[in-house]
């Protein structure tokens, strides 16, 4: 609180004993009372009217503080109500009862849209384990068609096990802590896993994929680096151009990996780029080749920020699209 807001709020009162002070000095002086003994009077209440001002104010001004520092230091501002210090005067006992029927009332709100939440997290990833099932069935009868049918169901399912895993992460972000475990693992190693996941995609698209130095060992989990890898090989395949191609490689910057997927593909218009990790995007290019959900990138950055990798991309219209993925060094784990 200060001054200013201290003093707007009472202008009426202290214009009210303003008024009745004028009036007092008035009915002295009528009364035959000597100025200077008025005078003496008026700056005695003058001093006693300040003296009470400024111990109100301070007063006022530290009970603020105090109740915000107890409101900075919550992480569920929804329980404030809860912890703030015990009322002092008739009146905040008055607001504090209110405040507390208030916020009893948000919180058994917030605790039954929780749990519902929880629940339809929990559904979700229940049925998006019980469709891989017929997936998997799927691509076992697969092997007895006809080589084009079979390359082209297989295609198809690789697509339905994409958006189902594109669910069931998408279901895990809401508490990533209990699924992911960071350990040490080869950095070639998850390259060769999330290729050969999609490698039915690709090779459908035509798609050659060449690596570069690959030979580091990067602190992260495999499970989700993969899952994001085969999000950006999924989007390259999507948005080809002639004669597509993937490379892969990575180097050192100071004591962190970094590694680059670049694809020569159409590319990302330039104004779309600050947009291209925004939840549903899809962009023109999503529009015009269809198929596109808007969650892939997303996705992709809401998991890197768990795992504390920086994901960055570029991209150039009709040239290709490049995007750097920096893992943590040891010692940032």
């Amino acid at each position: 609180m200060t001054w200013i807001e201290y003093f707007s709020e009472r202008m009426g009162r202290i214009l009210i004993k303003v008024v009745f002070t004028i009036i007092g000095a008035l009915f002295l002086k009528a009364t035959g009372t000597q100025p200077g003994i008025i005078i003496l009077l008026l700056t005695y209440l003058f001093l006693i009217f300040t003296i009470a001002q400024i111990f109100d104010f301070l007063k006022l001004r530290a009970r603020f503080k105090e109740l915000e520092t107890t409101m900075d230091r919550l992480d569920k501002k929804y329980l404030f109500a809860e912890c703030i210090p015990a009322p002092r005067t008739a009146c905040e006992r008055r607001f504090y009862h209110l405040l507390r029927r208030s916020c009893k009332s948000m919180t058994s709100a917030v605790s039954d849209a929780e749990s519902s939440l929880r629940e339809y997290r929990e559904y979700i990833e229940s049925q998006v384990h019980e469709i891989k099932a017929p997936i998997t069935a799927a691509r076992l009868i697969c092997r007895n068609a006809e080589p084009e049918t079979k390359r082209k169901l297989l295609c198809e399912l690789t697509q339905i096990e994409a958006h189902a895993e594109r669910a069931l992460y998408y279901a895990r972000t809401e508490s990533p802590e209990k699924d992911f475990i960071i350990r040490k693992f080869s950095l070639s190693d998850l390259i060769s896993q999330a290729i050969a996941n999609y490698k039915t995609l690709l090779i459908q698209k035509g798609i050659r994929i060449e690596t570069g130095s690959l030979d580091y060992k990067v602190y992260t989990d495999d499970k989700w680096v993969c899952f994001i890898l085969g999000q950006l090989l999924q989007n390259s395949a999507r948005y080809h151009g002639s004669k597509p191609l993937i490379t892969l490689s990575a180097s050192l910057i100071g004591n962190q990996v970094q590694l680059i997927v670049r694809d020569n593909g159409i590319g990302i218009p330039t104004h779309e780029l600050p947009r291209i990790f925004d939840w549903g995007f899809t962009g023109s290019n999503g529009r015009i080749r269809g198929g596109s959900t808007g969650m892939g990138l997303y996705l992709c950055q809401k998991l890197t920020g768990f795992l504390e990798i920086d994901l960055k991309i570029t991209s150039e219209e009709n040239v290709g699209t490049s995007v750097f993925l920096t893992f943590p060094a040891p010692k940032q784990i």
